[in-house]
Order: C-alpha cells, then structure tokens, then sequence
C-alpha cells in the first residue's frame, strides 16, 4: 500500500477548483456575449437597409410581427441587442425586433420629424449665417457625413451643406464624428 502525505490533496484539489471557476466562467461570458451581441455601444443610431422590414415583439421569427417598416434609409435606434436581433426604436417612438442583416451602420437622419411644417436651412457651412444651398421639409431622410457637436454635414438629392445638430434626428446631442 502507497502512502501519501497528508495534504497531498488539497493543491490538487485547489487545482482542479481554479479550472472549474475559469471554465464556468468562459461559459458564463459567451452566454452573456450570445445576449449582448456585437458589444457595440448602446444605445446608437443605423438605418434600414430595406424597404420591407418586418418589426417583432421579440427577438425571433417565432414572435409577430407588430409592424412593417416600408421606408429604407430610415434611422432607427438600437437599444438592445440578443444574439442576431436587435430591439430598436423609431424617430415616433415605436420600437420592436428586427434581424441584424436588415439594418445598416451606414448614419442617416430625419429633419426635424417633429414638426408638421416648415423648412429647415442647409447651409454652405457650420454658420447660420452662411449661404442657404437649400431648404428641407421636415421628416426628408438625409444621409450624415459629419457632425461637429453642433452642426451636421448632410447630403440629399444632390444637395450637400450642413443643418443644425439639434433639427435632426438619428444623431445624439452634442455626438461627433466623421466618416
């Protein structure tokens, strides 16, 4: 018969506890990422990449379909994300699941989509004062290029120049960036 040391054990054991932990929680971290999906922040701004998407109670075909999105381009905000669903919601407030392939990063926004009437200034620069290249209807989609924190670069129908931050929406206040 062998005998061992008492003790002999307890830095096995200690061992094969360490490995559990790390593998539990390696299992625990990808069902989390399976939840969280891209790990991109949220909440931010995409648009549709069709004119035909399907908006759902929950996160999967299994769920019905709440309503049908039938303008492309639209921006729409990502506030949730599980697996290859992403819960968003509208410029009016709507929000539902849709699948991640149906949605673009490409930045659009809608001008001033709160207002019924109107026109906003598109100006040659981030001046008010600057020249006027055109005026946009409320809730005309624009496709962003920049925003400064204060004003956006936008272009539409082949008009370029740049509206005041806070007359669109599918860019946060005070967001900048450049493409």
């Amino acid at each position: 018969m062998i005998r061992l040391p008492p003790g002999f054990f307890a830095p096995l054991a200690a061992a094969l506890f360490a490995a559990a932990m790390l593998l539990s929680g390696a299992a625990g971290a990808a069902a989390q990422d399976a939840q969280r999906g891209t790990g991109l922040p949220l909440p931010r701004f995409v648009s549709l990449k069709s004119d035909d998407v399907n908006v759902r109670r929950g996160p999967g075909q299994e769920y019905g379909v709440v309503f049908t999105f039938v303008r492309e381009g639209l921006p729409v905000e990502i506030i949730q994300e599980f697996d290859n669903w992403r819960k968003i919601r509208d410029s009016e407030g709507a929000e539902g699941w849709v699948f991640h392939s149906l949605l673009t990063g490409e930045r659009t926004a809608l001008v001033s989509p709160w207002e019924d009437e109107g026109r906003v200034p598109a100006h040659r620069s981030a001046d008010a004062s600057a020249t006027v290249v055109a005026y946009l209807a409320p809730r005309v989609i624009t496709q962003v290029e920049e925003c400064t924190g204060t004003w956006c670069l936008v272009s539409v129908e082949g008009y370029e120049g740049w509206i005041e931050q806070n007359r669109l929406w599918g860019v946060y206040p005070n967001e900048q960036f450049s493409e």
